[in-house]
């Protein structure tokens, strides 16, 4: 799938919304010791940033263990 510049970045609003709205049930969750969903939550929560992170540098996939290998790869390389 390729974005147009707009598209794209639409597409990082709208994760980055996806990740505070998943984040902000986390304190719920705590408070009412559901500790397994919170974890989960809080995972897709960087998940979502990580995706609208990829976007912004013009990598797309919507599969974990490639957004994390990307990631980890990015760390190693100098800023583009």
């Amino acid at each position: 799938m390729t974005l147009s510049d707009e598209d794209r970045k639409q597409m990082i609003k709208y994760r980055l919304e996806q990740a505070k709205e998943t984040i902000d049930v986390v304190d719920l969750l705590i408070t009412n010791n559901k500790l397994a969903a919170a974890i989960n939550r809080i995972y897709y929560g960087i998940f979502y940033s990580l995706l609208a992170l990829g976007l912004k540098y013009r990598f797309e996939t919507s599969k974990h263990l490639q957004l994390i290998g990307w990631f980890t790869k990015s760390l190693s390389e100098p800023v583009r």
